[in-house]
């Protein structure tokens, strides 16, 4: 469903835990009713970007922000954690018994409910296990601290867990960064102005006179929204998005899109689709930048819904990512978790086990600089 009143601004920031790894792009709506996409920029200070953007959105007007990180804690760990609003806690992060919600664990003892990021980095002594942070959030399995709508699903592979910060794949960084950053500040300040789906409401409920909405975004996920594909990788042959060919091999994909949405595409973008996003290392941030804004454009044009589901856990803890419809396996049904106690051991599948085994090594693979042997074994695992 198209929302009732379309954001006159669209904005999809790619979002690095590094600030040079953090690139956004955005789309207009002219006069004529049409959205005119720009190339990406640096979103460069964080601190100014919502002022940034109340200036450029008439009273009259709304915008909508996409933010590539996890904007929602997984079900099992809130209900451990005795977090029932996302929203709520929001407001309290960063201060009282979650000061160190944001500090990343360098060591398994330091592991909590109110600490739960996790490993600090991989260079310390004893080799950090996603088990240290199941033992520790006393949780069944890794995929307990997983969103339902982070799960692997008919279209796309798992994505990697909130808490866990090690690895090429890693979100928790990202989070930590814009829940700092952006999000919380913004919560805390109460600006009315600002709205975060899907807690606050639907994306049509949302988008009214003034209103600057929030949402979460997964580029990969659009990738089949868009048609965008990628070779498969192989021994020794390194492909996907941080292939400069590789991308410029999706440039079709992408202005036919835009022909069919009846997006423009002002020049500089057009050359930077064609070209494949250039040969820097930021191709790949700023080829996800573009992917995102013309996912969400999708969304508010009606060609695909915004997705999330009407659950309390949804609505009330875990979030969605914007455009996502696949549904994954349903959520499990467990007793309310509660505080591990000393000593306690969960009990693990031998398949869970060799599954974060697995993980493990591929995380390892990418610190060592080894890309190309992690991206083999990911295709293999997807392939099954």
């Amino acid at each position: 469903m198209e929302p009732k009143k379309p954001p006159n601004l669209i904005i999809h920031a790619d979002w690095g835990k590094e600030p040079k790894k953090r690139w956004m792009a955005n789309a207009r709506l002219n006069e004529a009713g049409s959205y005119v996409a720009a190339a990406a920029e640096p979103v460069s200070n964080t601190s100014h970007l919502m002022s940034r953007v109340r200036t450029e959105v008439s009273p009259s007007g709304c915008a909508l922000l996409g933010f590539d990180f996890p904007i929602g804690l997984p079900a099992s760990y809130a209900a451990a954690a005795g977090i029932s609003d996302f929203r709520s806690f929001l407001v309290d992060v960063g201060s009282g018994e979650w000061t160190d919600f944001f500090s990343v664990a360098e060591k398994q003892e330091e592991i909590s409910l109110h600490r739960p990021f996790y490993p600090h980095s991989s260079q310390r002594p004893g080799k950090p296990k996603r088990e240290h942070l199941i033992r520790a959030l006393g949780v069944a399995d890794i995929d307990a601290l997983r969103r339902q709508c982070e799960r692997r699903h008919a279209d796309r592979g798992a994505a990697c867990p909130l808490f866990w910060t090690l690895g090429g794949q890693q979100v928790g960084k990202a989070a930590i960064s814009g829940w700092k950053e952006i999000i919380a500040p913004a919560i805390q300040a109460e600006q009315q102005d600002v709205r975060l789906w899907p807690f606050d409401g639907s994306l049509e409920e949302l988008l009214h006179n003034g209103a600057i909405v929030l949402a979460e975004t997964y580029p990969a996920e659009f990738y089949g929204h868009l048609g965008v594909k990628f070779p498969p990788s192989r021994a020794g042959n390194r492909t996907g998005k941080r292939i400069k060919a590789d991308r410029a091999m999706n440039a079709t994909a992408l202005l036919s899109w835009a022909v069919s949405a009846s997006v423009e595409i002002t020049n500089d973008l057009r050359a930077e689709i064609e070209d494949g996003f250039g040969n820097s290392a930021d191709g790949e941030d700023r080829f996800d930048a573009v992917v995102g804004l013309f996912g969400m454009i999708n969304v508010v044009l009606g060609n695909r819904v915004a997705g999330a589901p009407s659950d309390t856990d949804t609505t009330n803890v875990e979030g969605w990512i914007l455009g996502q419809t696949s549904n994954p396996p349903p959520r499990p049904r467990e007793p309310r978790p509660t505080l591990p106690t000393a000593g306690a051991q969960p009990v693990m599948s031998e398949l869970d086990r060799l599954t974060g085994l697995v993980n493990e090594a591929i995380d390892a693979l990418r610190a060592a600089g080894a890309t190309d042997e992690a991206l083999r074994i990911e295709h293999i695992l997807r392939s099954k």
